[in-house]
């Protein structure tokens, strides 16, 4: 049983990857659905929440039934970072996690996110801190490194892990990769591996089918695996996951009677929680994942994001689900 604290997550959960105007209430609601077993709110700005800036505290909103959740914070300073923990401890989450890995240069490049990698006592000190400040358990989320030179990912979990953060997640990509490139998941597991590590270590980076799950948890060893992009319009892998690592067998992939369903309820607590506008706006990231598989989408996908109300999209998605009900998706 994985434990953070007291917090039972499963023998080998399956976590959502905290993903900037991604990871909001609608979206975690259908991986919930869907099997994720602990979520990640969007990362959220230390400085907006000490300013109470309108943003930054929506991004607080928990609902119960998508519990077990993490708030993630993200800063430079230590002091404001001490006191975003303390704001963010009053939405009641299951933990604190803190942001050692956004590579956006607007985050890292001013010292948050994965900038701290190249400041590891900065990162030590700012993490005792938050640590001391919190009743609740504190985890990190960080990269392997700053670049190719400076991948010090096994040196800093012992550091984290002695100044009292409780599970670690690490995706394996150094800052100067972004997102390009193939994960590297050998020091996630030399992190793992080590026998004064005890916390759980939670692996995240290109998982996007069962059968790579189950490779990288045999292979590499960790607790869990945290998902993101892959997630993205597609929450059923969740899923297909667990499905497999039960039954070595693969799922057939959801219908589109499914699919349009699971869209629909993703749009509606979009739009009732951002607003039509907002809503509509924002789930136009999530159609062509949502619809993979289908021959000859782009003409729908072209309909639906320049739909500009619920209705239009509820009726073009009528229409697609008529037209395509008979075909084979993969």
């Amino acid at each position: 049983m994985v434990k953070i604290r007291d917090l039972e997550l499963g023998e080998f959960p399956l976590l959502l990857a905290p993903m900037e105007d991604v990871s909001d209430p609608p979206f975690r609601a259908v991986c919930k659905e869907q099997g994720a077993d602990m979520m990640y709110t969007e990362f959220i700005s230390a400085e907006g929440l000490i300013r109470d800036a309108k943003k930054s505290i929506q991004k607080l909103d928990i609902y119960e039934n998508e519990r077990p959740i993490g708030i993630q914070i993200f800063g430079e300073k230590i002091e404001s970072m001490r006191e975003a923990a303390r704001i963010a401890q009053n939405s009641n989450p299951e933990v604190i996690d803190i942001n050692y890995g956004c590579p956006v240069k607007k985050v890292a490049c001013r010292g948050a996110g994965a900038g701290i990698l190249q400041d590891l006592p900065k990162m030590q000190t700012m993490t005792a801190e938050i640590v001391k400040q919190c009743h609740l358990p504190v985890t990190v989320k960080t990269r392997l490194g700053w670049d190719e030179n400076t991948k010090y990912i096994v040196e800093a979990a012992k550091m984290l892990q002695d100044v009292g953060i409780e599970a670690l997640t690490i995706h394996g990509r150094t800052r100067q990769q972004m997102y390009k490139g193939e994960a590297d998941w050998t020091l996630i597991a030399e992190v793992k591996n080590r026998s004064d590590i005890h916390i759980p270590i939670f692996g995240n980076g290109d998982i996007d089918s069962p059968e790579k799950a189950l490779e990288y948890r045999q292979k590499y060893g960790v607790d869990g695996i945290m998902i993101g992009r892959a997630a993205i319009g597609y929450p059923w892998l969740f899923k297909e996951i667990k499905h497999y690592f039960q039954t070595s067998e693969k799922l057939p992939p959801p219908t589109l009677s499914e699919r349009v369903r699971v869209c629909k309820k993703h749009l509606k607590f979009s739009l009732e929680w951002k607003g039509d506008r907002k809503g509509i706006f924002e789930m136009r990231r999530h159609y062509t994942n949502y619809f993979r598989g289908i021959p000859h989408f782009k003409m729908y996908r072209k309909q639906l994001v320049e739909a500009m109300t619920e209705s239009e999209v509820i009726d073009i998605l009528g229409v697609v689900e008529e037209k395509f009900s008979g075909i084979s998706l993969i």
